[in-house]
Formats: structure tokens, C-alpha cells, sequence
């Protein structure tokens, strides 16, 4: 075999062993990613949500403007996944307070102090 030959077949190989690896993976799904157990408890919370208000993946996947793989790497954990997609998934189910809380701003105990006992104005009564 020549040597330009034996490059040929080692990258026909190489591309069929790809290929073979990119069907199983978009097929089976892939194995599941060790993710950050905040984020899989939290899909665990919005799967557990999906459920309780008794809506297919399919219909919640389009509501929130994903495809349903996508939908399942977030009941998943996948921290890969846009944080607009948690967002119009919090707002679906009546919860993007709670992503208000998450952002607000630490409240500066001195200024609450401060508020509390600031002393109150008092007036004249009129005559």
C-alpha cells in the first residue's frame, strides 16, 4: 500500500468511526453528564412541576420554545442549557419571582436599621 493509501483508509476509518459514534450518541441520548447536584435537583423541581400540572414534555417543550431533547437536558441538570430557557420556563409556571429573588440586591442591614428607628416627624396640632 502506498503511503497516501494508507492515510485514506486510516481517515475512511476514522470518519466511519465518527459516524458510528454520532448515530449512537443522537440516538441513545448519550451517557448522562455528571452535572452540579444544584442544577439536577433543580430539573428534578421543574420535571416534579411539569407533572403535577399534568402537561406532556412535547406541549411544555413548545411552550417554552425549546425541542424536547432540550427539555429533557434540562429535567436533567445539563448546566449547557441557556439560562432564557429557565427563565421562560419560571415565568410558564408562575415562579419568575423566585428568579427576582435570586437577583435582587443584598439588603444593607445599616439603611434597615436606620429606617426602623429613624424617629418620626411630628406636627403641631392645629388650633
Amino acid at each position: 500500500m502506498s503511503g497516501s493509501g494508507a492515510m485514506e483508509s486510516i481517515f475512511c476509518l476514522n470518519a466511519w468511526i465518527w459516524l458510528q459514534c454520532k448515530s449512537y450518541f443522537l440516538l441513545k441520548g448519550g451517557p448522562m453528564p455528571v452535572g452540579n447536584p444544584k442544577l439536577v435537583k433543580l430539573g428534578s423541581r421543574l420535571r416534579n412541576e411539569r407533572l403535577r400540572r399534568n402537561e406532556p414534555q412535547r406541549v411544555f417543550a413548545a411552550r417554552v420554545g425549546i425541542s424536547v431533547p432540550t427539555l429533557r437536558k434540562m429535567e436533567a441538570g445539563d448546566s449547557t442549557i441557556l439560562v432564557g430557557y429557565w427563565a421562560t420556563a419560571l415565568e410558564i409556571l408562575d415562579r419568575v419571582e423566585e428568579l427576582d429573588r435570586l437577583l435582587a440586591e443584598p439588603e444593607d442591614l445599616f439603611e434597615k436599621y436606620d429606617r426602623i428607628h429613624a424617629p418620626t416627624r411630628l406636627r403641631a396640632s392645629k388650633r
